[in-house]
């Protein structure tokens, strides 16, 4: 063991590094290429960036299909920057907020020529910071001292362990008394939550829910979507059972984050739904993990759950990772003029049941 960073803790500080506009160096050994978040990069190190080669923004194919950019490497495009735009140029070729109103970005020019892996691995690492999915990358360079340094294979979020911080009683209006758990990845990442109803047997099928964390629908009652009513209905029928167990995992936004979450929303008020603004902004659909669910179902000491869900996905993950799903218990309640169209979205192009 030694003092120096390992791969887990140089991976959070690049995200640490891109958050605050901070460039970092990702190499394969044979290529190396300085990597900035295109959200947070200011004039200064873009001029930094410009003396040192030709940056190009990598975009998602999502994002790259919106501004009808060409993708020659299939799930990404490379759009070469001009010597005469500034990074308010940049930053519009990453959020689609005034898509409607400045549709004209262009012409662009997609780069074509040399391999695309490390900028494959940028946009992993900057959507893994939870930022826009676009990032400034400059290939062929010396790495600069004093930049995090990564491999590509380092950008990939690891399955890490999940390990137990603390747990007390907690007596719950809606659930009675119970207790809750706080976990931590190993990897340093964001704490997740597991709140046990009554005394569940762990040999036996366990109620069970995993819930994503929603801000907006849980803390504020927002009626733009069905979270907070299924917080609530969840608790309340593991109650009714005498037992079971609510996972509360910090995955805001389907994943994608409460500041990505919001830019969707702000495109859901210019006409888009969910699915759309989402790929508007270069995510996918959901970018969530729900094995991460499964890990602390085990450490819990459970393996087989009858699950509150509409979400077949939920029940597929689960079963893949070693939890025996034996009844998907529908959990149909929220429904409001104000998220209709969200949830018929749901339903037709997440595959929700409902």
């Amino acid at each position: 063991m030694t003092l120096t960073p390992g791969p887990l803790e140089r991976l959070n500080r690049a995200r640490a590094d891109l958050r605050v506009g901070l460039p970092v160096v990702i190499s394969d050994g044979t290529e190396t290429a300085l990597v900035a978040a295109a959200e947070t990069l200011d004039a200064p190190r873009l001029a930094a960036l410009r003396a040192l080669g030709q940056p190009v923004v990598a975009l998602t194919s999502h994002r790259a299909a919106t501004l009808k950019a060409r993708s020659y490497d299939g799930d990404l495009a490379r759009i070469l920057v001009p010597g005469d735009v500034g990074v308010s140029w940049i930053e519009a070729l990453a959020d689609p907020a005034d898509d409607l109103t400045h549709p004209m970005k262009g012409p662009l020019q997609s780069q074509r020529e040399g391999g695309s892996d490390l900028h494959r691995a940028a946009i992993r690492l900057v959507k893994s910071a939870q930022l826009l999915p676009a990032a400034v990358v400059v290939t062929g360079v010396s790495a600069p001292e004093g930049l995090t340094l990564l491999s590509p294979q380092e950008t990939a979020t690891p399955e890490t362990a999940i390990a137990p911080v603390v747990a007390a009683r907690l007596p719950m209006q809606l659930a009675g008394m119970g207790r809750l758990h706080v976990f931590r990845p190993e990897d340093g990442g964001i704490e997740h939550y597991a709140v046990e109803v009554g005394k569940p047997m762990r040999d036996a099928p366990v109620l069970a829910r995993l819930h994503s964390a929603c801000f907006t629908g849980d803390v504020l009652g927002s009626l733009k979507c069905d979270c907070g009513p299924q917080l609530h209905a969840a608790l309340s029928a593991m109650n009714e059972a005498g037992s079971g167990v609510l996972l509360y995992l910090n995955q805001e936004g389907r994943g994608i984050g409460l500041a990505n979450k919001m830019r969707a929303y702000s495109l859901q008020d210019q006409g888009f739904d969910t699915v759309e603004a989402n790929h508007r902004l270069g995510f996918e659909d959901d970018e969530r993990d729900f094995r991460l669910g499964a890990r602390l179902l085990q450490r819990l000491g459970f393996s087989q759950v009858r699950l509150l869900t509409n979400n077949p996905r939920k029940v597929a993950m689960l079963e893949n990772s070693g939890i025996a799903v034996t009844e998907r218990v529908p959990l149909k309640v929220g429904l409001t003029p104000e998220n209709a169209a969200y949830l018929a979205t749901k339903a037709a192009k997440s595959g929700h049941l409902l």
